[in-house]
Parts: structure tokens; sequence; C-alpha cells
């Protein structure tokens, strides 16, 4: 029975109720007291209510006597589970001996328990983890990488610090919440795209573009590697996304990384992941590459071509078996993942010239697209080009009585737009437009201003190939040399593409060389 008594704040009320509960030789399971009440759990098995207010009737000050269904600790305690029990994460609390004081539902259905706190209150965390609970215990909040029950998670640890006198505290234990990596790879493939990609987003209806989809979405089913093989801004990345898209895998993680862009070391552990000290610099957690983190989803190596020696043999092996090793790792690690890679140069005389393991080739190749460029698809120049004059319309505002309007092409501007070669495809396409809408006045685009445009983008090819064929006046060494060709080309070259993502994406090279170039030199806009 609980019971909550009712008082006049007097002092020693509250001992002498606890004195007359004694007398009758009653067993006090719990006791709460605060300012006018006092809260009893009396385990008693032939207790009334009665009984315990004629007991009550000595002591003076008594105001009311009602039986309750919890204590108030017991109801925040119960609340408190409840709102734990809502998060999806695991979580675990500590204590600075390791000794697990409470957790949520999601850490029984973790470990296949059932439901009742008591199975892991009390226990040691010791239990289920590989590494020393004491670096769990840090007075600062930290993130690290933590294999609980034989399974690797991102745990999020929060230290509990206890007030004691004199301004002084104690670390008291931690707060643990542990986040799958298929989670966190979720996470990062929304920040990656901010909307599903099916093959609806594929504009296009000539008859090329019409048998790339069905055979696209018959490679969906397969749960195979896929190669996609087309020129620079053909849209692999569009084909890859559709593909995860239409799979059995839709809902688990997809996640890209171009192999052009990152150094080799980098790409290795972008890829496969490294572990604690693995290299100076690194987590001393260590980190999850993108392997783990897309865990029954897929992954698009795009420009797998640009992949070094070394990192195609390491890939050979997880293609073999999907299992492999963090960078610096002893632990063999499995995956299940399904790899679809790109790339627009020729990879059969890259293996003729050995910079392409055939091996490796084969095993990418099991499933093979083949884009087409956009000269080859000149029927769908009108829809793409549709397309991307609103998106541009929307991006730049373009108003007219303040509502957003679309402009479009003259029949000699889109003439000229189906006779061009278009040497960046789609990609090209896409930004001259973006241009003419940027620089436009009207809601017609005439055949003058797509002249403009292209004319701008040969120049730049041509401005290019005036740079890389000029001799310098005075050459004192290799380094100079290279300083004068490498001022030259980014001078020509940033008024062009005023941003170093751009010129980078430009040059096929990474963003940070770009403005560590560009400071090197002091060019500026």
């Amino acid at each position: 029975m609980r019971v909550k008594i009712q008082s006049t704040d007097r002092i020693g009320i509250s001992q002498e109720i606890l004195t007359v509960f004694a007398r009758q030789a009653w067993n006090l399971q719990a006791v709460e007291v605060s300012t006018e009440f006092t809260y009893v759990h009396i385990q008693h098995a032939k207790l009334s209510l009665k009984d315990v207010s004629e007991c009550l009737q000595e002591i003076e000050g008594i105001i009311s006597i009602n039986a309750v269904t919890l204590l108030p600790i017991e109801q925040r305690e119960n609340h408190l589970q409840t709102l734990l029990d809502r998060i999806p994460d695991p979580i675990i609390d500590i204590d600075n001996q390791g000794v697990i004081l409470a957790v949520n539902s999601a850490s029984h259905k973790l470990l296949g328990m059932d439901k009742k706190n008591d199975e892991l209150v009390g226990l040691s965390i010791d239990n289920f983890i590989e590494q020393s609970f004491q670096s769990l215990l840090t007075d600062k909040a930290s993130t690290l990488s933590l294999i609980f029950n034989g399974k690797t998670y991102l745990a999020d640890i929060t230290p509990v610090v206890s007030s004691l006198s004199r301004g002084h505290s104690q670390l008291t234990g931690a707060m643990i919440t542990l986040r799958s990596m298929t989670a966190i790879g979720r996470q990062l493939a929304l920040m990656q795209t901010h909307h599903e990609q099916s093959f609806e987003n594929i504009i296009g209806k000539s008859a090329n573009i019409m048998l790339l989809k069905k055979q696209s979405e018959r490679f969906a089913k397969l749960d195979l590697p896929v190669l996609i093989s087309g020129e620079t801004g053909t849209g692999k990345e569009l084909i890859a996304r559709a593909l995860h898209q239409s799979s059995s895998r839709a809902k688990a993680p997809f996640l890209a990384i171009n192999c052009a862009a990152l150094p080799e070391h980098l790409l290795e552990s972008e890829i496969f992941g490294y572990s604690s000290g693995a290299f100076t610099g690194a987590k001393k957690s260590g980190k999850p590459g993108l392997i783990e983190l897309a865990e029954g989803g897929s992954i698009f190596l795009d420009e797998i071509a640009e992949m070094s020696t070394y990192l195609q043999a390491k890939l050979l092996r997880f293609l073999q078996d999907f299992s492999y090793r963090r960078v610096g790792g002893t632990k063999e690690l499995h995956a299940n993942v399904r790899i679809i890679s790109a790339s627009h140069q020729n990879l059969a005389r890259l293996i003729a010239e050995k910079l392409f393991r055939e091996d490796l080739y084969y095993r990418l190749n099991v499933l093979s697209l083949m884009l087409p460029p956009l000269r080859e698809r000149t029927d769908d120049i009108v829809l793409l080009s549709t397309h991307f004059l609103k998106n541009a319309a929307m991006q730049v505002e373009k108003l007219e009585e303040g509502v957003t309007f679309t402009p479009h092409l003259t029949e000699q501007a889109l003439a000229l737009l189906k006779i061009y070669p278009w040497p960046g495809n789609i990609r090209q396409l896409q930004n001259v437009l973006f241009s003419v809408v940027a620089l436009s006045t009207t809601s017609v685009i005439d055949a003058q201003a797509i002249k403009q445009a292209l004319t701008k983008f040969s120049q730049e090819e041509s401005g290019l190939e005036e740079v890389a064929t000029t001799t310098p006046s005075v050459i004192k060494n290799w380094e100079s040399a290279q300083e004068e060709f490498e001022q030259r080309l980014l001078s020509q070259l940033y008024p062009l593409f005023p941003t170093t993502r751009k010129l980078a994406q430009r040059l096929q090279v990474s963003h940070n060389k770009i403005a560590m170039k560009l400071r090197k030199y002091g060019i500026s806009l």
C-alpha cells in the first residue's frame, strides 16, 4: 500500500509518523518526504487505509491521509523510462565503475532480451564491449567508434558529473547513446541528396534513352555489381541513384564518392575506414568507412579508373568475399553492400596499358550500362532545355508582375542547341542555359544569346589550349616552369569559373588544391 499523508509544516512530524509505523512493525519499502507531505510505501498483506488513519490519530497536525498508486519518485521514474523508451537509439547509463544503472527498450532489442530492466541493470558494461569501460569515462562529451556485443556503433558519450561542496564536482558515470552505422549512413545519404531519384527523373524520350531505362530497370532487380560507362556529364550518378532507388536496397543508404577527388591514402580511409592511431592526425576512436556506413545499401564509385593499383587490389579482395579491414586494423569485417562503379575512360585501353586490373574489371563489369552522349540523343534537347530553363528561372527568381515565369527558346535558338556537339554533354547544356537565363532581361531567349554563351565556352577551351602549349620565356628549372604554367592557367580560368569548386570541377582536382594554389599566386577576382 502507498499512502500520501498531508500535515502541517511542523518540525519533526515526519519522524513521529515513522515512529508510529515502526511500533506497528510494518515493513516500509520506501519513504519520501516533502514540505507538508509524507509518502510511504508499506508492505503488509492485510493493511487498510483505515488502519493507517487510526494509528496516526494521536499525532497533532495530520490533515489528510489518502491512498496513491505511485510515490512521486516512482512516477518520475516511470515518465523518464517512457521517455527513454521512445528514443529509437539504444541508451545505456553507467556509473564510474562501469555498472549499468539504466537502459531503454532499444537496448534490450539490441541484445535480444525482454523489456525488463533487471536483465541489464547491475551488470558490468565490460560484458558487452571490447575496450575498457574507463575509456568511456571522460570529463567532456565525445563520440567514438564502439564495438558493442560484437557489432560496431558510433557511441555518443555524455559524462555525468555530480556537484560537491565548495564548488567541486566529481565524475560519477556516463550516458552512452549507440547509433548504428546503417542509421548514420542513411543520414549521410540524405545529406548527399535532398530527394529520392528514380528512373522517372531521367529526362528523355529518344529511342536510345528509352532502351537504357528498360535495361537499367531490369538491372535494378539483380543484386549484382554494375559498371556505368559514358562521357563526362552524361548523368552516370543519376543512373546509379535510380538503380539503387528501384532495388530491394532502396531503404538502405546510397553513398557516393569520386575516386579522382582524393589522394590514395585519403580515398582508402574514406572507403574502408581506419582504426585508432592508424596514421598521424587520425581520430583516437577511429572512423568508419563508406562500406561500413552503407551496410545493406549501395556504394557508387565514380571515376573508378582513377583508383590506384594498390586500391584496385584491395577493392578486388573485398568483392571476392565482401570482407575487409580498416586501415591500420587487424579485425576482419564483413559488409553487405552493392557496388556500382562508373568511368568516362576507356577501361579496355587502360587494361592493355597495365593501368587497370583486368580481374577487377570483370568483377565490376558483371552488368554494364553505356550512357549515350547528348549529341546522339538530340531529340531530347527540347525536354532537357525546358526542364533546365524552369529550374534556372526558379533559382535566379525571374519574376514578372511578382510571379515566377519560365523563359522560352526561339526556334532558331533551339536549332542552334541541336546542332552543337556538346562535348560537356548534359552538364554543359545545363550550365549554358543557366548562364543565359541569369543574364537575360526578357522571357524570350534567342539564337544570339545562345551563341554568346557557347562562344564563351569555346573561348575558355581555346584559352586552355593556349596556356597548355605556350612555352615560358625564361625557364630556370622544372619547379619555376611548373609554377609559371599554373599561375597563367589559373589566371585565365578563374574569371570563367569564379568559385574554387567550379574551377576544381573544370580541372578535375580537389577544391582544396585550387584554393591553396590561388592563395599561393595571389589570384583573386
